[in-house]
């Protein structure tokens, strides 16, 4: 594994930051850019066919005849074409450029997540896509939003940290958001598995806050101040919290001393903006090592059912997840093989954590030849047409050189009970 080739890419329509797994430490280390944040302009300019970006892009703006490209991210997701200096362009292809120019520092990319404010279709389509253009194989390409950046960054930190809830106030110029970080009480788990959400609980325009950010106006700063600390205050009503973390361009002036003492009343606080970039390179850092441990994060876009086969998995019978809880349906497409012992059938689980309830379906064999155990060998896919339907494929695929395939193949369709708000059952 080369050392970089794991990262965590946080970008919306202004900035980017990069953070990249550190063999060395264990850690992300978060590139470091010169600029303020180690964030990155998401800007672009071209002059005599040659495209910059970020600060540079900044700097040549100045020079006659270039041509600054601001927007870049609106217009690829509305699949744009831009007119500049009498030629056409894709917005996409832009984006692509901007975001291969800034990973230069990494030639060989093993495993990227790209986390952004809010998710959506269209905007996993957009990143995986580019993330291909980069040479990434699109199975090692995750998308995820900010607030699951922010739950992986806290699985990686002390326990003490998230024993309790954990809470997240974002500041930029005239809005502070909170969101809170906990443990679902599951009543109908069997194992030891740990679920866990990031929930917005309140946000607030602050009009004092233009009187302080960039540059502070100390008398402003006051009201701007007690409004903060009411605002924590009502966010923290009875809830127990372990620790707070500030992240955002408004928290960058010392506007808030008050509101400070109340954070640190008991629990620790930190303050930073790489949080959702090394919260997004632990993700990737985990896909890459295909990690299954540690706490389950779930969301309204996360199934809450999981399909199980029985195996025997480095000497250990168990039921083991073809598609897991906490995945996202468009993300669980997957393949594996097995050495089948002497079995007529499969039997599948799908258990769900909404009921509790346990379902079974059984796959027939009939047609396979009979051989000794462990002489046949399986293939078993797993595909999602839709958030609802799984189906699941299972291929003899031969021996090696001692008995080729049969041909035999049957399809199992797998019906589930799918979001649309269920998760909201949870608490």
């Amino acid at each position: 594994m080369l050392r970089g080739s794991i990262i965590g890419y946080d970008i919306n329509p202004k900035v980017c930051q990069i953070s990249y797994f550190n063999e060395e430490t264990q850690e992300p280390d978060t590139l470091e850019t010169g600029m303020e944040n180690n964030q990155i302009p998401l800007e672009m300019t071209y002059y005599k066919d040659t495209w910059t970006y970020g600060k540079n892009a900044g700097r040549m703006n100045s020079v006659r005849g270039s041509i600054p490209v601001s927007n870049i991210w609106h217009s690829a997701l509305k699949k744009e074409r831009l007119q500049v200096a009498g030629e056409e362009f894709e917005a996409v292809w832009l984006l692509a450029e901007f975001i291969r120019q800034t990973l230069t520092s990494f030639p060989e990319i093993e495993t990227i997540t790209f986390t952004v404010p809010e998710m959506n279709e269209d905007i996993r389509y957009l990143l995986k896509g580019i993330g291909q253009r980069l040479g990434v194989p699109k199975e090692y390409i995750y998308v995820q939003d900010y607030k699951e950046s922010f739950c992986h960054y806290m699985f990686n930190q002390p326990k003490e940290l998230w024993q309790y809830e954990s809470a997240l106030f974002y500041c930029d110029e005239d809005v502070i958001r909170a969101f809170m970080l906990r443990e679902l009480k599951i009543k109908y788990r069997k194992g030891k598995e740990s679920f866990v959400t990031v929930e917005k609980v309140a946000d607030a325009q602050m009009e004092e806050l233009e009187s302080v950010y960039p540059v502070l106006n100390v008398d402003k700063a006051k009201a701007a101040d007690e409004h903060f600390k009411s605002f924590i205050q009502s966010v923290f009503d009875r809830k127990t919290i372990s620790s707070v973390f500030l992240t955002g361009d408004g928290f960058e002036n010392n506007w808030y001393p008050n509101s400070l003492r109340v954070l640190c009343n008991g629990r620790r606080a930190f303050m930073g903006n790489n949080l959702y970039s090394k919260g997004a390179c632990y993700t990737a850092q985990k896909r890459a090592l295909e990690q299954i441990d540690g706490p389950v994060y779930l969301d309204e876009t996360k199934m809450t059912e999981q399909i199980c086969l029985k195996m025997r998995i480095r000497g250990e019978d168990g039921w083991y997840p073809l598609v897991a809880w906490g995945s996202h349906w468009y993300e669980a497409d997957k393949q594996c093989e097995v050495l089948l012992e002497d079995t007529q059938d499969i039997e599948i689980h799908i258990e769900s954590l909404l009921t509790g309830s346990l379902r079974v379906e059984t796959v027939s064999l009939a047609g396979l030849p009979e051989r000794k155990n462990y002489a046949l060998r399986i293939r078993i896919r797993t595909m999602f047409t839709d958030e609802r339907t799984c189906h699941i494929l299972f291929e003899d695929i031969g021996f090696g050189e001692f008995f080729s395939s049969t041909g035999f193949s049957v399809e199992k369709v797998i019906e589930l009970g799918g979001s649309n708000g269920q998760f909201n059952s949870l608490s």
